[in-house]
Parts: C-alpha cells; structure tokens; sequence
C-alpha cells in the first residue's frame, strides 16, 4: 500500500510546503532485504561497563563494523553505549557525553542502542535510580533523532551477562539493522524472566531458522501473510492456519512456501487438540507458535452486542491461550521454542469503539506475562504490538482518520506488515533463548501509550 501524503512531501510544492507550514515530512524507511549487509555503516561503541570490551567482537562476528574510535570526522549507521555501571544519577552525564557529540555525525535511518542493568537488579537504590532514569532518555532521544532513526534500551541482568555479550547478539543485531525499521523508543529486558541458558548458535546465519517448524494462525493474508513469508525465509518449515473459509488462499501460499495447513476454526472446542495431533504426527512437534489470528468487531460499549464481544475474545485471547496451555502440557513445544503473540497498541493505549479488542489485546499480554514465567527448557513467551500498520484493511479507514493515525508517531507514517514479521523473526531466533516475557511495540514510537 502506497502513502500518498510521503510521496507528495518529496515533491518539489510538498518540500516547499513542509517547510513553510511545519508539516510532517516521513523519511523513507530502510528495510532489510536478502543478501544486504545486516549494517550498512560503522557502528560505534562506547562506555565504561562490563559490555564496552566484548561489544565489538560480538557485532564483528555478526558481519557489523565496529569501533571504539570515534574520531574527528566520519558517520556513524549506529551508536551503542554499555550504561550497565551507571551507579549513581551523577553518573548519568555519561548519556550526553558520549551521545551529543555524536548526533550531528549520524548516518540517514540510524540506530541508537542503550544497554543497561535491570533495575530490579541493580546493586543499590542509587544505582536503581540512575537505571530507570535510562528509559526517559532513550525514549526521548528516539522522538528527536529523526530521519528515520531509532533509539532503544535493552535491560540485562547479572546473570544475562554472565554469558557475555554473546547473550544480546540477536537482540543487538535486531535493533541495528534495518529490521528494526518501525521499532523505536522500546525497551528490551534480556534474562528477566529466567531464560539465561547460552544462546543455541543457529547452524546457517543466513538461515537461521533451518530445521525449525513454525505454527503461524491467521496465515492467509495481511501481516499473517508476510509472518509466513519471514519465517520461510530464514529457514522455518511454516504450518500456516486459517479458517476454512480462507482454505484457497492459504493453500496456494504454503504451496508457494513448501510448506504444510491446517484449515480450521481455531476457536473450536477441540482446535488445541487438532492441532496438537498434527504437529506431533506429522512434523515431531513445533518450534515456533506464533498467535496472529484475530478480527475487530468495533462498536461503542453502549451499543456493544454479546456475540460481538464474545467473538473477539475467543478468536483474539481465549484460542490462542488454549492452544498454548494444550502444545505446552502435551510437550509438543520443542526444547528452545519460541510462543509469540500478536497484541496492540490498542491494548496498551484503548481506543474509542474497541472496548472488546482492546481487552483482548491486553489479555495477549497477561498472557506473556502469566507463561513467561512458568516455562522451561529455553522456551520463551513474548508478543508484538503493532501500531498503525499499513494493510487492505487499514486502506478502507476514511482517510482523515487513516491520516492522523500514520502521523501520530515518531517516524510520522505507518508500518509495513513485514516491520511485525520482522521483529517476531527476531524473537524465533535461536539465538534469542534470553528474550522473554516481552511486549514489543511496532509503531514508529507511537505518541499515545507507553
């Protein structure tokens, strides 16, 4: 789907304009493509953390350019600052000491990353302090970088890095590279929840998803679509779901990805089980869960049905924790799988008319929450939560509305459905054993939310 206004502001009359009038004007967007260095750029390195040392031997066996030398002249694709000995918020002048000389020497679409101590973590109530006080700035710096730049703050904890650096290279490559596109003013906590076993190396860099089964619902169309197509990329063998309606569809993409469907409701009293018993039987269980499905059925709460609240919550919430809980006690999920939910930023922020989504929505994250932590064996529980994604729904939104909601970010346009397949890629990654219990936002770094 096209922008129109991103097109028109690159006109000669749309430059003219956004200048005199103060208008948004998008930059376009870097995006990955196949083949394409995963930074096209130096990345810098800086601070005085246990990290600073072994960062740039993790990014150079990622394939990045890396230095500790800043130098008089030459730009910069990515700053990387190890905050992990902030102790004190005196010592936070370390922030616009290594960053603000940095930010007139910034490649177009930059990467800013912050890596921190989980606060939680933190050795004492001042370093506590100075910990949290790095959410501020990231998500700060993330609204005034601009020309498509991003900022973000990745929390580790002792025993995360006790595994070194090693154990945020998936993460790190994720948030440096144009991958990372629509993602911005996000924070990232890396062994929080008890996943810090090493990181299972992937066996192809270019396919790291090789020999992985991945369970995709809502495959036929839109982000479920591109989900598919990203993780058949990297290497996964894709079972894509749908409702039987779509049978035609989804049919024709797994033939096109050589891959396997399953047509069914997945809100049928037996659906967990079907699935369970097709997964086991003809693939040996699944590596990768991922719960797009979902549908709207908005109304103001006051003109709210109850089979229109009732359908969004079994297909949005209910399904997708039956099928969990059902893969997880039947041990279908394999050792280092991956379950990853589609939430919103609707269930994060509301929204006017989408009482019942919303709520869903917000249950896909109580979910991550709740099995976040009860799982083992290196399986991991995350979601996403997408902001205005462009899509042939959102295109019939009328326009004045579809407007303000592009433009209500820091990156001032939608996203694509490949920045969600994208950011779920990352979290299927092998190497992403110590990312869990996280709610991603895919938004441009939407100004509504947190």
């Amino acid at each position: 789907m096209s922008d129109r206004y991103q097109g028109f502001v690159s006109t000669p009359i749309g430059k003219l304009l956004v200048k005199n009038l103060g208008l948004p004007a998008p930059v376009s967007l870097e995006r990955w493509t196949p083949g394409a260095p995963l930074v096209d750029g130096t990345v810098l390195v800086g601070g005085r953390g246990p990290l600073a040392d072994a960062l740039p031997a993790t990014l150079g066996a990622l394939g990045v350019d890396a230095t500790t030398v800043a130098g008089e002249e030459g730009r910069f694709k990515g700053l990387v600052l190890d905050a992990t000995g902030l102790e004190d918020s005196a010592s936070l002048v370390a922030l616009t000491e290594f960053f603000t000389p940095l930010m007139r020497r910034l490649e177009t679409c930059p990467r800013l990353v912050v890596v921190g101590l989980d606060p939680a973590h933190a050795g004492s109530a001042s370093a506590r302090v100075a910990q949290r006080a790095l959410e501020g700035f990231t998500r700060s710096l993330g609204k005034e970088v601009g020309r498509g730049g991003t900022s973000q703050l990745v929390y580790s904890t002792p025993e995360a890095l006790q595994h070194g650096a090693d154990a945020l290279a998936s993460t790190l490559a994720f948030l440096l590279s144009p991958k990372s596109a629509y993602v911005s003013g996000q924070v990232v906590r890396i062994g929080t929840q008890g996943a810090t076993a090493p990181a299972e190396e992937a066996t192809d860099p270019e396919r790291p998803l090789a020999g992985k089964v991945a369970l995709v619902t809502g495959a036929s169309r839109g982000i479920g679509e591109q989900i598919a197509r990203v993780l058949h990329r990297d290497g996964a063998t894709v079972v894509g779901v749908d409702v039987p309606q779509a049978a035609g569809d989804l049919v024709e993409l797994v033939r096109e990805l050589d891959g396997d469907h399953v047509a069914l409701d997945i809100t049928a009293k037996d659906a967990p089980q079907r699935l369970a018993q097709h997964l086991r039987e003809k693939h040996g269980g699944v590596d990768i869960v991922v719960h797009n499905a979902g549908i709207t059925r908005d109304k103001k709460l006051a003109n709210m049905k109850a089979d229109r609240w009732e359908s969004v919550i079994a297909v949005n919430l209910t399904a997708p924790e039956r099928i969990s809980r059902e893969l997880l006690e039947q041990g279908v999920v394999n050792p280092n799988g991956r379950i990853i939910g589609v939430a919103s930023i609707a269930g994060i922020a509301g929204n006017v008319g989408q009482t019942n989504y919303a709520a869903s929505k917000a249950g896909v994250i109580g979910l991550v929450d709740a099995l976040a932590g009860e799982v083992d064996g290196g399986i991991t529980v995350n979601a996403v939560a997408p902001g205005f994604i462009i899509t042939k729904m959102t295109a019939a939104v009328p326009f004045a509305t579809r407007e303000v909601g592009q433009r209500l970010n820091a990156m001032a346009q939608g996203g694509l459905p490949v920045d969600v397949a994208e950011t779920i890629a990352w979290y299927a990654h092998p190497g992403s054993t110590a990312v869990n219990g996280n709610v991603v936002r895919v938004c441009g770094q939407m100004m509504l939310g947190a």
